[in-house]
């Protein structure tokens, strides 16, 4: 089996950008948790992007960084309102409600976005001392299907969010492939749509560990952030090395040029599937890094001993295939090459 596959993005390397600066990071002393000049440098290329209220803090993982982020701003009798596919609700382990104390409403939604109606249908039972009290909308961008939120459907859920009271969360474990995809800054992704707190991501986009939780302006969670970060376990004592690594990616805008290498890969690899419609369709649009193909389901097994990818609905023979920063063309056609030979019988030859 190849060892270069389309399991995950989280199986690619780090950016050499990213090793050198966690090398030259290393040069002696500094102060810790967070007192050094590279965290501080690392916060003001934050702000560049977003406005000189915007607020970092650096966490050790995604699913930390979701749960420090919400549980900062929640009380634990409070929900949280996300789609059913969410990551925070499928694929963290209950750490949410074990942390917090809350509850997840993951509902329904089509093509993995949720929208203003489907928050309101869940807002019931306010005041109602024996009801669950709605408290946050949390979406990821881009989606777990990997679809990108528009930013008239980023603004819509804002507006939602101001008039309900509720806390506006974004997961951004790809938020570098959402931005890089629409072609606009982080301001007007974040700031102009009313996001309340964001988790960009680092390790799907090349850096070796750590995420950044963003307030892109002043929300009260912030002062209560620190806090829940060290209850949390997420406070890094050297935080240089994940503040480096961040303060590499944004330099020279590394951190797009990542995101939009992977999402032409995802088209590319979309690309070659295009003549096979007949035999291999795509579950759901393909506007990020992530391509879901519904494949025969006499082909899944054999295509797997040859190749490392995760099927992401069995029972409708969906699969999961995510380019990395680091996926090349060649990566690309290797792979769907074997599509080709292993998934329709009958066509043998690449299109």
């Amino acid at each position: 089996m190849p060892d270069r596959h389309f399991a995950s993005d989280n199986n690619a390397g780090v950016h050499p950008a990213i090793l050198a600066a966690l090398a030259a990071a290393n040069d002696g002393h500094a102060p810790g948790y967070g007192d050094d000049d590279s965290t501080s440098r690392t916060e003001a290329a934050f702000r560049a992007l977003l406005g000189e209220d915007a607020r970092v803090f650096f966490a050790f993982n995604g699913t930390g960084a979701n749960v420090v982020a919400l549980a900062a701003a929640l009380r634990p009798y409070q929900s949280v309102i996300c789609p059913a596919a969410a990551h925070l609700a499928v694929d963290e382990c209950a750490a949410f409600e074990r942390f917090n104390g809350g509850k997840l409403i993951d509902v329904p939604v089509e093509n993995g976005k949720l929208t203003p109606d489907d928050v309101e249908r869940q807002m019931w039972g306010i005041g109602d001392q024996h009801h669950v009290q709605p408290g946050a909308i949390s979406i990821s961008q881009s989606t777990e299907v990997g679809t990108v939120y528009t930013i008239a459907e980023l603004r819509a859920l804002g507006e939602t969010a101001r008039t309900r009271g509720l806390l506006f969360h974004v997961d951004g474990a790809r938020i570098a492939n959402a931005v890089a995809a629409l072609g606009v800054d982080l301001r007007t992704m974040l700031v102009e749509t009313g996001v309340d707190v964001c988790t960009f991501g680092g390790t799907k986009n090349g850096t070796m560990f750590g995420e950044a939780i963003v307030f892109p302006k002043h929300h009260p969670a912030v002062d209560a952030l620190p806090f829940t970060r060290k209850q949390g376990m997420q406070l890094a004592s050297k935080m240089r090395f994940v503040a480096a690594q961040f303060e590499a990616l944004l330099r020279d805008d590394l951190w797009l040029t990542n995101a939009a290498h992977a999402n032409a890969m995802a088209h590319l690899l979309a690309g070659r599937l295009r003549d096979l419609d007949d035999v291999v369709q795509l579950a759901y649009p393909v506007e990020a890094n992530a391509v879901f193909p519904i494949l025969p389901p006499e082909s899944i097994e054999p295509l797997q001993r040859e190749r490392r990818f995760y099927m992401w609905d069995h029972a409708g023979h969906v699969a999961r295939w995510m380019c990395s920063w680091d996926t090349t063309v060649d990566d690309v056609h290797d792979f769907a090459d074997a599509v080709w030979r292993i998934a329709p019988p009958q066509k043998k030859t690449r299109a």
